[in-house]
């Protein structure tokens, strides 16, 4: 008795195609997501730091101000 490879249907070799394609498209998906993640953190954290620099702009400007016996530094 010979034994034959085991026969696979049409239908079981599409649905076995549709399951790699939705595996394949939801681990794509994951690391699109973790990119566009990241990048929103990187940019939250370059606007907080900019955001910063003002801040320390201005103090810097309002204490050379009255350094010079002003009070308001853009007179």
């Amino acid at each position: 008795m010979s034994q034959r490879p085991d026969h696979l249907s049409h239908q079981e070799i599409g649905k076995d195609a549709i399951e790699s394609a939705v595996k394949a498209a939801a681990v794509a998906a994951g690391e699109v997501a973790t990119i566009v993640s990241r990048a929103v953190q990187e940019v939250a954290g370059a606007l907080g730091a900019f955001a910063t620099e003002l801040y320390e702009i201005k103090d810097a400007s309002q204490k050379a101000a009255e350094e010079q016996g002003r009070e308001d530094p853009q007179d």
